[in-house]
């Protein structure tokens, strides 16, 4: 069945193998899945549809869960990396408008965001941020961190 949303129409369909972590060389595998995915924009024609495969290794038994339950977790799992860290990393720190061409520097600023996202959230476990968003913790920080440094 094809479902409708983010403007394209796309369907999933799921395959898994039972494995032991000896005979696929990954400690803790107890499961391949495999998940098809068909998408085709609302105007294109049927023929013009994508497919892409992704494989994914877990330590869930085969019994554990069925293959729709499977596909709700890896489905939620991207999704909430669109949602945060993609989101995080282009609107509030504006890496897709970052035009840096030295391939070097273009790693050192990834690091960077990725070190910044990753403190924010830390600060968010511990409770040690009342900020609500990546954006507020970044300018909380500079004016309790950088501000004092740039007035000496």
């Amino acid at each position: 069945m094809w479902e409708k949303g983010h403007g394209r129409f796309s369907r999933w369909r799921v395959a898994r193998v039972a494995v032991t972590p000896e005979e696929i060389g990954l400690c803790g595998c107890w499961q391949v899945i495999a998940v098809e995915r068909w998408q085709q924009g609302h105007h294109e024609p049927a023929d013009a549809a994508t497919r892409e495969i992704g494989y994914y290794a877990t330590s869930l038994a085969v019994q554990e869960y069925d293959e729709a339950t499977l596909l709700a977790f890896i489905r939620g799992h991207w999704s909430a990396i669109e949602n945060g860290t993609h989101y995080r990393r282009d609107v509030t720190l504006g890496e897709d408008a970052c035009r840096v061409a030295d391939r070097n520097g273009a790693a050192v600023l990834a690091s960077l965001r990725s070190l910044a996202n990753g403190r924010y959230e830390l600060a968010k476990a511990r409770a040690r941020t009342t900020a609500d968003s990546l954006r507020a913790w970044t300018q909380q920080q500079t004016f309790t961190t950088a501000w004092p440094l740039l007035t000496r």
